[in-house]
């Protein structure tokens, strides 16, 4: 009996103290930073160059199914036969560069999200410390919760705050 009373006491001292809790979305979090939308104008501006020649190949590709689409019985089997080669080698090349040029910029956005999202958290960290916070969740982990929780907004502005060089070239 005296230990269902002490394990009761244990238990209500344990419910008496309040956990403080915190939501954020870090993925929105660091998508909406300064520093990231920044990167993002950067590698549209840096593959511009490289995403117009493919533009380009792709109108050349085109262009070559319409001269054979209108030279269907006026063209040679010669002259068909070469614009197909010259069509499959330019469809080579556009697979391949394009390729190319998604590696290249997926390995750029993963490093500049990567070093962003180590930088967040540090940023959350201190957050949840200045705001005496126990618990801050992801918000892909909860299944409900009042949005007054929610410290994403926050976590932007702290970390553009954090990282100000970031934000002033925006």
């Amino acid at each position: 009996m005296l230990r269902i009373s002490l394990l009761l006491l244990a238990s209500l001292g344990i419910a008496s103290a309040q956990i403080k809790v915190a939501i954020i979305n870090v993925q929105n979090a660091v998508l909406e930073t300064a520093e990231i939308k920044k990167a993002q104008t950067d590698l549209e501006a840096k593959y511009r160059p490289q995403q117009a020649e493919l533009e380009k190949l792709q109108k050349e590709i085109v262009d070559l199914q319409g001269q054979l689409q209108a030279g269907q019985g006026k063209l040679t089997q010669q002259a068909e036969q070469d614009i197909q080669i010259t069509g499959a080698r330019k469809q080579r090349e556009l697979k391949r560069r394009s390729e190319d040029l998604q590696a290249e910029v997926d390995r750029e956005r993963n490093e500049v999200l990567q070093r962003s999202g180590g930088r967040m958290q540090e940023v959350v960290k201190k957050l949840a410390e200045e705001k005496a916070l126990d618990v801050v969740i992801d918000v892909t982990n909860a299944v409900y919760f009042k949005p007054a929780l929610e410290i994403t907004k926050e976590a932007i502005a702290a970390y553009d705050k954090a990282y100000p060089s970031a934000a002033a070239a925006k």
